[in-house]
């Protein structure tokens, strides 16, 4: 899972390159949901998700000591309290996401969590104040039906753990939103730099207390994972460095692809044709509001 949005000033319009770096960002990505899966099924998901922010931070902080002006230009910020929150709403989406690997296994955990550009779009009218027109409702209702197609809410006995993705997905919209609200004062370097601290500070003052004695065979799947996660941010900032973001934002569902082949090859997962269905209603009204985005942003 990309668990971090994020991109910066665009330098150049290098589309082709863009969308290569992409690409190896959702296979990177759909990695380390695979290894997310395999160390919470046998550790505690907290713990995890700890080690990995110890080096995700360490990361953010490499990159603060190189930018202009150092850690203390980076860090400064008028708006603290809402850095915070966006650093702790993303590390509990995290946690959120990695539980619902183990429970719903990796298929159908992404079918349902790549509805959060669609919550996006409908919440960016309350949060943000932006004008949401009738077409894009409209993709935004077709999505959601996408995710009850999958879902199956009427089927037998409904299994509330299927909503544990929609609600990762909900959380990541947030952030994102959250995060565009940040733009308006604080930069991209910023941003980044409190997402890494704020998240490590808040995952190590619960993760300590249930530290697990870990074999040394899946410490080096945890250092993969950390390994990871860092590279997978470093291709999505130069992705959006290179290339204009809705010109290489439709090849993020790639992830999802990425995800089902892990699950099925490696966990033995099964894709049911409810959920190849409803994965394929929701990333075509995704498609269509990011057509019509960039047509907007044309205009």
């Amino acid at each position: 899972m990309s668990n971090v949005a994020t991109g910066s000033e665009t330098q150049s319009n290098n589309v082709p390159f863009g969308i290569l770096l992409m690409i190896g960002a959702t296979v990177v990505f759909a990695l380390q949901d695979g290894i997310s899966r395999h160390l919470a099924g046998t550790y505690n998901t907290y713990m995890v998700v700890m080690v990995r922010y110890w080096f995700f931070a360490a990361f953010v902080v490499f990159l603060a000591m190189r930018a202009p002006g150092g850690i203390k230009a980076v860090a400064q910020t008028s708006q603290l309290g809402l850095q915070i929150f966006r650093g702790i709403l993303l590390v509990g989406e995290i946690c959120v996401a990695v539980y619902g690997f183990t429970l719903l296994g990796l298929v159908e955990s992404q079918a349902v969590f790549i509805c959060y550009p669609l919550l996006v779009a409908a919440l960016s009218g309350p949060v943000l104040g932006e004008r949401v027109g009738w077409r894009r409702w409209a993709a935004i209702g077709v999505g959601l039906i996408g995710v009850l197609v999958i879902l199956q809410p009427g089927a037998g006995v409904f299994d509330p753990a299927a909503l544990i993705p929609f609600a990762s997905a909900l959380m990541f919209a947030v952030y994102g939103l959250v995060t565009r609200y940040a733009a308006r004062k604080d930069s991209t370097a910023t941003s980044f730099f409190w997402t890494g601290i704020a998240g490590m500070i808040f995952m190590t003052s619960i993760g300590i207390w249930f530290w697990e004695p870990m074999s040394q065979g899946d410490w080096f799947w945890m250092a993969l994972l950390c390994v990871s996660g860092v590279t997978g941010h470093w291709l999505l900032i130069k992705c959006y460095e290179v290339a204009e973001a809705s010109a290489v934002q439709p090849f993020a569902y790639f992830h999802l692809v990425w995800a089902a082949i892990l699950g099925v090859s490696i966990f033995g997962e099964v894709i049911r044709i409810n959920v190849a269905t409803g994965a394929a209603i929701i990333m075509a009204a995704g498609l269509f509001t990011l057509w019509r985005e960039s047509r907007k942003a044309r205009a």
